[in-house]
């Protein structure tokens, strides 16, 4: 069987990381993975600066679809405007690569404080991440073979369980006048890795999808699956308790069982990527 190469340019990125070791644990079936990075190369590793001005095709012949996950999170205003020329240089690699399909990764964060989000629903970012973020998109619209991912909270890149630190004391987590705490979309590594590996081996696609799991996820219920260590706090006013995606147009493309939503399955994938198989 042929199978699709797949260009994933980010490789050093707490993403690429984690899709490494998932596909590492578990290889996707008819697909052959590349990764970029700037310094370090080797088998199926390549050595390319996107934004160095040399040409994806002198370390790579081809590529059948390019999955970007390069992207800045923090940082000034001048930092957080780097997404956009990374993610234009991914479209043009993929371009030069022939490659049929190229996956942007974007952010939740475009949306702002909004639940059930789909799609359709305007960008009304609320940090200067999320606008970095919906900046890039506007940069990468009308181009029908660019799909731009709109990812949830992936566990362990996340600021809850990622964040969390042995040693730092326990996690303060936000209680509202309810008496409950946040609630947001979530999506473990794995079911992360084979959500991208379906959509690069896809034939058709929307340019946008929303990445999460289906339904909901309370955060108390992650650190209490995880046994972590963690607190209530008196929500801030401008705390926002509930924001989430809505995931049906990912559910006709990908469908993901109802047990990806659960919290022990999230904890339980996330530990499986925090250390080797």
């Amino acid at each position: 069987m042929e199978r699709t190469t797949l260009l994933i340019l980010g490789a050093s990125g707490r993403l690429g990381r984690m899709l490494q070791l998932a596909w590492r644990q578990a290889a996707p079936a008819g697909l052959r993975c590349v990764w970029q990075d700037r310094h370090a190369g080797g088998p199926d590793r390549i050595v390319w600066d996107p934004l160095g001005g040399a040409a994806v095709t002198s370390v790579l012949p081809r590529a059948d679809a390019v999955l970007n996950l390069l992207g800045v999170t923090a940082g000034d205003p001048a930092a957080l405007a780097l997404n956009t020329p990374l993610a234009l240089a991914g479209v043009e690699a993929a371009r030069a690569l022939g490659a049929r399909r190229c996956l942007v990764a974007s952010s939740a964060a475009v949306y702002g404080p909004a639940e059930a989000a789909a799609e359709g629903r305007a960008a009304s970012p609320a940090t200067a991440y999320g606008q970095a973020k919906a900046a890039m998109e506007a940069a990468l619209r009308g181009a029908p073979w660019v799909t731009l991912l709109r990812i949830g909270n992936v566990a362990g890149a996340d600021a809850l369980l990622g964040g969390a630190r042995p040693g730092s004391g326990p996690v303060l987590l936000d209680r509202f006048a309810d008496g409950a705490g946040p609630v947001r979309s979530y999506i473990g590594p794995r079911d992360l890795a084979h959500v991208l590996a379906a959509l690069a081996m896809a034939a058709d696609l929307p340019d946008t999808l929303n990445i999460s799991a289906p339904g909901a996820v309370a955060m108390v219920d992650l650190l209490t699956a995880a046994r972590l260590d963690w607190r209530w706090r008196p929500a801030p006013p401008d705390a926002v308790q509930r924001v989430t995606l809505d995931t049906a147009r990912l559910q006709r493309h990908v469908p993901l069982p109802a047990r990806a939503a659960d919290p022990a399955e999230i904890v339980r994938q996330w530990q499986a990527t925090r250390r080797p198989a």
